[in-house]
């Protein structure tokens, strides 16, 4: 199994992932600050927001372990991320994203999507037309 780690912002990066061959696709950033998530909401500068940490952050292991063991590191971050709501939409997001996908490379199943995904590198990302 190949789980891809982190780094996904949009529901485009899930369905690369896929698209890549994962099998798993590692959410953290991206479903923290909602409801469904621990922790306190917070108002700082007239926002509100929760705090999130990767669980090999220094605030996970020190709130799940009792500390860093001599023999780690800490490797996660502990950030404030802005208060989100519910995470329905969110999921919902990501879900429509990877059928979209599916749809443009002709994929009726999650399974073959990696086998009918092509990659191709770019240089310029953004489209100049409709940017203000």
């Amino acid at each position: 199994m190949i789980i891809s780690d982190g780094g996904c912002t949009t529901p485009g990066d899930v369905a690369k992932a896929f698209g890549a061959g994962a099998d798993f696709v590692m959410l953290g950033g991206m479903l923290a600050g909602h409801d469904e998530c621990g922790g306190n909401i917070f108002e700082k500068d007239g926002k509100r927001y929760k705090q999130f940490y990767g669980m090999s952050s220094r605030t996970a292991m020190e709130k799940h372990s009792g500390g860093v063991a001599d023999y780690r590191a800490s490797e996660g971050i502990s950030v404030e991320v802005e208060y989100r709501g519910k995470v329905e939409n969110t999921m919902l997001d990501i879900l429509g994203g990877i059928r979209s996908t599916c749809t443009y490379v002709g994929a009726s199943q999650l399974k073959e999507l990696s086998k009918r995904t092509t990659f191709i590198r770019v240089a310029e990302q953004e489209n100049q037309v409709y940017s203000g």
